[in-house]
């Protein structure tokens, strides 16, 4: 049973998250063989302020 964690910026809409937790459940099933319900999707809504990448938040001006 998969559990995929996923974190990104908030803001995508439902639709994206449904469009998305379908792809990544489609291809869970193609590649580990497991049914459509065996697999779980999370989604991490995360601030750019609570994101940095190389030392320098997301949220910071470039």
């Amino acid at each position: 049973m998969p559990l995929i964690n996923v974190q990104l910026f908030e803001g995508r809409t439902l639709e994206q998250k449904r469009a998305y937790a379908k792809a990544l459940t489609d291809a869970s099933v193609a590649v580990l063989g497991c049914s459509p319900e065996a697999v779980d999707v999370i989604f991490h809504d995360v601030k750019k302020s609570d994101w940095a990448s190389g030392g320098k938040l997301w949220s910071d001006p470039e």
